[in-house]
């Protein structure tokens, strides 16, 4: 890299520092550099080794796709491999994937790339897709626009106004802490989607019907009644590959001992 030109690596380790508003001291200490070399790299006067590029990476906590980017944009190879989840090397990720949705039952449960797309769900979910058109399910599900869609789950929500009200707040975090632009795209459409006159506003209106401990539960009319549930996010720890750093696993529990009959029910489990 002729360091006298503009340096496209400092340009992006930059926007990275500014998206975590970090100082450049900031910065350096949790590198372990010096804040005038952090400040050369940035500016192109200094080629940063590939060794700081990682470092620097890791103390902005860059996800791994990005961490490539930086990588070439330094004129060095790409640290990690993007492996397809079809691939022979990834089944045992396969088969530890289809043990948690599997074991999950009848509780719903959900795969998910970084985009939200559904990548594989186990049975139960299937309380959550009735009725879903086929336009919102290819190519591949997404979790926003099955939630939040006019046409989706959003007519079937009791809380619908706080549901949404979450849902964007998430997704703006994520693409804010990513700058990944597909997720701005995503953030852009779901909110343009038209929101009924009638629908109740976050916070708005009557407490919840029962004392709940999760402050939005989805709430889900269903031929069985009202389906409360609250869901947790599961990841793989220190992936050292792209594709396995962004699934994401959402497991769905039952709030409340209606709700745990009512799916026990659907998938014929004895109560």
């Amino acid at each position: 890299m002729d360091v006298k030109q503009p340096s496209r690596v400092g340009a992006l380790l930059r926007e990275w520092r500014r998206r975590r508003r970090l100082s450049q001291l900031e910065l350096a200490l949790l590198a372990d550099t010096s804040a005038r070399h952090l400040s050369c790299v940035e500016t192109g006067r200094a080629r940063p080794s590939r060794t700081m590029v990682l470092r620097l990476s890791a103390a902005l906590d860059v996800p791994l796709r990005e961490r490539n980017t930086l990588l070439l944009a330094a004129d060095y190879a790409p640290a990690y491999r993007e492996s397809g989840l079809d691939d022979a090397d990834m089944a045992s990720v396969r088969a530890a994937l289809d043990v948690m949705l599997t074991a999950h039952e009848p509780y719903p449960a959900v795969v998910v790339d970084r985009c939200w797309n559904v990548l594989a769900a186990n049975r139960a979910l299937s309380v959550l897709m009735d009725g879903i058109p086929p336009h919102l399910l290819e190519p591949r599900p997404n979790v926003f626009r099955l939630t939040l869609h006019p046409q989706g789950l959003a007519p079937r929500l009791a809380n619908l106004g706080e549901v949404r009200a979450l849902f964007l707040e998430r997704l703006r975090r994520q693409a804010d802490a990513t700058g990944d632009e597909r997720l701005r795209a995503l953030y852009e459409e779901v909110c343009r989607y038209p929101v009924h006159a009638d629908e109740e506003p976050a916070g708005a209106g009557a407490p919840p019907p029962r004392p709940s401990p999760v402050q939005v539960p989805l709430r889900v009319r269903t031929p069985q009644g009202e389906l409360s549930m609250f869901s947790t996010m599961a990841t793989f720890g220190a992936p050292a590959d792209v594709t396995l750093s962004e699934l994401a696993i959402e497991l769905f529990y039952p709030l409340d001992e209606f709700t745990t009959q009512a799916l026990r029910g659907l998938a014929g489990v004895p109560g």
